[in-house]
């Protein structure tokens, strides 16, 4: 574990840390034995107070997070020690309880957010499993509009490497698809699905995506085929929440984002199989019922068990998401009507998935860099040119999967984007394909197109894209 870089030596950090976890403990034991306005409470949030200035002084902002058996505060690993044994045990358990991996308070908290914090997990404690709890305590605390205080789900993953992260995004994934699985055969046999479980596997989607993003965006190239309504799904939650982080959405705003992304194609559950799967061009009977699906979507939300718990926007989105912003598209419009954020973002992410995956009637996908170039010049695709530049500018001129030939005669797939936004045609690579014309197994070298010599030049550039096909590739072994 490092040490923060923060020109704060850890000796202080420890020492304000246990102060901090010591006086929240304080707080949440003396709100179990009074009222909030009782005078020992409100002694107990000033030290909190304090001991969290502290904090913010030296560091800008408090992270305690859970791993394993440890405890850190802003990275500092705090000793378990007979002294503050109780306080410890007490924060780490009730941590684990609400499932919750990371704990962030920005500087601007206010004391009523406390309260709030801890009032909420103390008439939650007990009530249904971990991950429910955290769900709960996530609703209401953006119901009290606590805007101070982030929390993030437990992976207990503790320090990971690079293939611990790939394993989690792997799991996260799997755990999506099951879940899309679960709510599209429901509604094809008529049985309701609890949203619940829904919640939270979206829930671990938001967190892999702002804490692993490359990982997960990289697992969206292997498309299986046989599975393309459910992958499909879970690729537009991935890719729409991506999306809102770029455009400065809230989390609390992902997770409602990343819920109507998933449940977005919904009504094709309620659509004949042999339509859905049809190989060829469908009649015009057939595209007239395809065309349901949107608003088919709506009634599909209302008859899920908890549908009072699912966001409004996810209803509106199921039926919007084809419409086009110069709403062209369909259902037909009765009203004068403008599209929300949520259709917009989830419209260019189903987009963008769509064309790029192979389908019944698409079995040669279009290449994602042609895709992009689509999106943006053709203002018939009605999509949102903000949310289709967003979209370029998280993906990058090349998106990850796109196969790619190098001046150097090598061949390559892209794995992720420069992290420097001047350079988005310069992505990260992984090499499939070395010199001489072998194949490079997976994982394959990762190689960054930035990279330049003594001279000043680029060391590899991209020449064109190529079909992975050609070479036999399997794109999603080398990004999994």
């Amino acid at each position: 574990m490092t040490e923060p870089t923060t020109g704060v030596d850890g000796g202080f950090l420890r020492h304000a840390g246990r102060a901090f976890l010591g006086n929240l403990y304080a707080a949440l034991r003396s709100l179990r034995l009074y009222p909030v306005e009782n005078v020992a409470v409100q002694r107990s949030f000033d030290e909190l107070e304090h001991a969290a200035r502290e904090l913010f002084q030296a560091e800008g902002v408090i992270e305690v997070r859970v791993a394993g058996d440890f405890i850190f505060v802003n990275g500092v690993r705090l000793r378990l020690e007979l002294e503050n044994y109780a306080s410890f045990s007490h924060v780490q358990g009730l941590l684990r309880a609400f499932d919750i991996g990371n704990l962030t308070v920005h500087p601007d908290i206010q004391r009523r957010e406390w309260q709030v914090l801890l009032s909420v997990m103390q008439d939650l404690s007990g009530q249904g499993e971990p991950e429910d709890r955290f769900l709960d305590l996530v609703d209401r605390l953006a119901d009290a509009k606590v805007a101070n205080l982030e929390l993030q789900g437990g992976t207990g993953e503790g320090e990971l490497g690079e293939g611990d992260s790939l394993e989690i995004a792997k799991r996260t994934y799997a755990q999506g698809v099951e879940v899309a699985k679960e709510v599209v055969n429901s509604a094809r046999m008529g049985r309701t699905t609890n949203i619940k479980r829904v919640k939270r596997a979206v829930q671990m989607i938001v967190d892999q995506v702002l804490s692993n993003q490359i990982s997960l965006m990289g697992l969206t190239t292997i498309r299986d085929y046989d599975e393309y309504t459910f992958v499909h799904s879970v690729n537009v939650c991935i890719f729409s929440v991506a999306l809102g982080r770029k455009v400065g959405l809230t989390k609390t705003q992902l997770y409602d984002l990343g819920l109507t992304a998933l449940l977005h194609d919904v009504g094709k559950a309620r659509l004949p199989i042999e339509v859905l799967n049809k190989p060829d061009g469908l009649s015009n009977e057939e595209w007239d019922l395809l065309q349901t699906h949107p608003w088919q979507g709506t009634l599909s939300l209302f008859s899920l068990r908890g549908y009072d718990e699912t966001p409004y926007r996810a209803v509106l989105v199921a039926h919007e998401h084809h419409m086009k912003v110069d709403l062209t598209g369909y259902p037909a419009h009765i009203r004068p009507r403008s599209l929300g954020i949520f259709a917009r973002i989830v419209a260019v992410a189903d987009g963008f998935d769509a064309a790029t995956s192979r389908r019944a009637y698409q079995t040669v996908p279009v290449e994602p860099d042609e895709v992009l170039r689509e999106m943006w010049n053709n203002p018939q695709r009605g999509y949102d040119r903000i949310v289709v530049k967003a979209l370029i500018n998280l993906l990058g001129v090349y998106p990850v999967g796109t196969c790619v030939i190098l001046d150097t005669f090598e061949v390559g797939v892209v794995a992720g984007p420069n992290p420097n936004p001047e350079l988005l045609n310069r992505p990260l690579v992984r090499l499939v394909v070395d010199v001489n014309g072998q194949t490079i197994p997976p994982p394959g070298d990762l190689v960054d197109l930035a990279e330049q010599d003594a001279t000043g030049a680029f060391i590899r550039s991209v020449v064109k894209v190529a079909n992975p096909d050609r070479y036999d590739l399997q794109v999603g072994s080398y990004l999994s």
